[in-house]
């Protein structure tokens, strides 16, 4: 049912129901505020997604009592690359469990969706916000928002003005809110490319997540090695996700390359064994590509009462493409800000308590943005590339310091010699 006008204020309007917007608004239900969450879409749409959720991911779904016990759960990584191939399992941590998961970014969308309202949060679905609501001062104080054109079941019934004490943006990489609010992206941050398909495959028995570390440009030996990965995993249900991942050290790196990444993936797809499956008869749905905002590429995280989560603030990771755990952990730090923020009684006060979010971000990522990007860099040079497959595989001790840091699946205090390691390195180098 559509929600009147006189219906649309609350303690924080959230826009976008991804993850990074989903995971918000359930802990700020949980945290006792009024929230509205606002989704352009019907839930269940599909997104470009790995759908892979590493130990990091699983960890913030468990602080959310998300039920997952239905979701693909898998092993660890297999790597092949330079002639070797090696398996890598999910250690047992601390703060770390010793599996990941994988489900389709529909399904997943749609049941973290989901769960923020059974928190207590108010979805809207088939609204599009299209601009910040802004005070003299300009400070944000809402959102304007229309019914979305063809919604089948549009949540609001006509253009209104949604006010709010707070305004997150989660609403992915076109980030519509912080760009009208003058938050540009910088063009000095890593950018990434993700191109993927779904397949009807034998492999989707595999328990293990698949990384393959070269990709071509051409046929192999006779073009540049590219700095990223293939990959092939089970996400349920008997299908596998097929796709590949490539970054450069800025967009006019990625620009500058030319590379048509379908064409990548689909000369890997005529070369792969014919008993997996991987044939146009047996694709599910479209091939389906998008960029990947990365290492902060768009700040400040929070300023004038707007927020910024998940690809809206560039937080998909440098080292391997994945934004699904930060989104999630991003959502949970802005609405603990938020509530921190809501006790207070003075406007100063809570200005002061909004600036953890930020700060929090640059805590938990700040310094390890900083290492993806030198290592963005160094793999962007095809020689570099060769080297670390052909001679790093092997080396299984480097190869779980690499697992570790690509996966985001380091203890920030404690753990052990490679998480110390870890834990050193992201303290030499300037936050992101």
């Amino acid at each position: 049912m559509a929600a009147a006008a006189g219906d649309l204020s609350a303690d924080v309007v959230v826009v976008g129901a991804g993850p990074a917007g989903s995971a918000a608004a359930y802990h700020l239900a949980r945290l006792g505020l009024d929230v509205l969450l606002l989704e352009r879409q019907e839930l269940g749409r599909d997104k470009v997604c790995g759908d892979g959720l590493t130990p990091a991911a699983v960890r913030e779904l468990v602080r959310m009592g998300v039920d997952t016990s239905a979701w693909q759960r898998n092993r660890g990584l297999r790597v092949i690359g330079g002639g070797h191939q090696l398996h890598i399992p999910w250690p047992e941590q601390r703060s770390l469990p010793s599996y990941g998961l994988a489900r389709r970014r529909a399904e997943l969308d749609r049941d973290l969706a989901q769960h923020a309202a059974a928190a207590g949060a108010r979805l809207l679905t088939g609204v599009t916000v299209t601009a910040p609501v802004t005070s003299a001062a300009g400070r944000v104080t809402g959102v304007e928002a229309v019914p979305t054109p063809r919604s089948p079941e549009p949540g609001i019934e006509a253009p209104a003005t949604i006010s709010a004490g707070l305004v997150m943006d989660a609403g992915g990489v076109s980030a519509r809110l912080a760009t009208a609010a003058g938050r540009a992206k910088s063009e000095r941050r890593p950018l990434g490319v993700a191109v993927r398909a779904y397949f009807r495959s034998p492999r989707a028995d595999d328990a293990w997540m698949e990384s393959r570390l070269e990709l071509w440009d051409g046929p192999a030996g006779r073009s540049d090695l590219l700095p990223g990965y293939g990959w092939i995993w089970s996400v349920g249900d008997g299908l596998v996700n097929v796709g590949l991942g490539s970054v450069a050290s800025t967009p006019a790196a990625a620009s500058a390359r030319g590379i048509d990444y379908r064409a990548v993936l689909g000369r890997w797809l005529e070369h792969v064994p014919a008993a997996w499956g991987l044939t146009p008869d047996n694709r599910v749905g479209r091939i389906a590509s998008a960029a990947l905002p990365m290492a902060f590429n768009r700040k400040p995280h929070y300023a004038d009462g707007l927020m910024l989560l998940g690809d809206a603030g560039g937080m998909v990771s440098p080292f391997n493409g994945e934004g699904i755990a930060q989104a999630l952990m991003a959502g949970r730090l802005a609405a603990e800000a938020a509530a921190q923020a809501a006790a207070r009684t003075t406007a100063a006060g809570r200005e002061l308590a909004l600036s953890q979010y930020p700060a929090a971000l640059e805590a938990q990522m700040g310094g390890y943005y900083t290492l993806g990007r030198i290592f963005v860099a160094l793999i962007e040079h095809p020689e570099v590339m060769r080297v670390c497959t052909r001679y790093g595989l092997p080396r299984k001790r480097l190869m779980r310091l690499v697992a570790k840091l690509l996966s985001d699946g380091w203890e920030r205090r404690g753990g052990d010699g490679i998480d110390h390691f870890i834990q050193l390195l992201t303290r030499m180098v300037p936050a992101a």
